[in-house]
């Protein structure tokens, strides 16, 4: 039975629900985009901020996975997670944890957290079944063993319906799916993530709620000759698109300026 919603502490995703809006904030320095860095002592005024501007919930990682980005240990991304929830504990704020590692998700789970993002689609069996165990709600990115590498539109589309077959096995019913826009691997072009957000609609063949996490990533770059901190405007145009192409949430590093873009969109679809 096809479930075209998910519900992460609440918060209705998907379904007949307004496109909601995820605020991202990283505890990396090593970060691609600088302005998202937001070191331990920070985090919670700025999860405060991004509610107040619009935010329906907050997208917490501490390690960068922007190609060729400083690599840290496991052990280093834990405490990082573990500093930083420390501060919105008792909040309220709905949070996702953007990890793909086991001994980072038990960290978490001492914590108040209400979903996971895992950019490796579930692919690990034994993180997936951490995931599981835990009852969570998942963002699950399309993946076959590695994050994102799925190459052009076919596969993107196999690899998500290889995420789904994984979520039925383990027995998760809330998730979202997300197609995986960027450059994750070597082999991965800028055409093939203009491929994929010209045809975001297809994602939602699957009956689920699909992200899209686009916020000033490289192939908006490539195009208008930008950097992170000058792709402002480019992400807002395409969000706009994916936006009526049926994305159900947006990852942003840009929350207010966001917010305004699917007050516009929210407009403009309903009567």
């Amino acid at each position: 039975m096809l479930q075209r919603h998910c519900t992460v502490n609440r918060l209705r995703i998907g379904g007949d629900a307004p496109v909601r809006l995820m605020g991202i904030i990283n505890c990396s320095p090593e970060s691609f985009y600088r302005g998202s860095y937001t070191p331990t002592g920070g985090i919670h005024d700025r999860a405060v901020a991004m509610l107040d501007e619009g935010a329906d919930m907050i997208d917490l990682g501490a390690r960068s996975t922007a190609p060729g980005s400083h690599p840290i240990t496991v052990a280093e991304e834990a405490a990082r997670v573990d500093a930083a929830l420390s501060e919105l504990d008792g909040t309220g704020i709905t949070l996702s944890v953007d990890t793909r590692y086991a001994e980072v998700l038990e960290v978490c789970l001492r914590h108040d957290i209400h979903a996971v993002n895992d950019i490796s689609g579930l692919a690990d069996e034994r993180y997936a079944r951490a995931v599981a165990d835990s009852g969570l709600p998942v963002f699950a990115m399309a993946s076959f063993q590695e994050p994102g590498d799925a190459t052009g539109l076919a596969a993107t589309l196999s690899a998500l319906e290889a995420v789904v077959a994984r979520c039925a096995r383990l027995g998760i019913d809330e998730y979202v799916l997300d197609p995986a826009v960027g450059r994750w691997i070597p082999e991965r072009t800028s055409d093939d993530d203009w491929e994929l957000c010209r045809n975001f609609g297809s994602f939602s063949a699957f009956g689920r709620p699909v992200l899209a996490a686009i916020s000033r990533k490289s192939f908006i770059g490539d195009l208008l000759g930008r950097d992170p901190e000058e792709r402002l405007a480019g992400t807002l145009a395409l969000t706009m698109v994916l936006a009526g192409e049926g994305a159900a949430v947006v990852r942003s590093h840009d929350v207010r300026e966001t917010a305004d873009l699917l007050r516009i969109h929210e407009k403009t679809r309903r009567a």
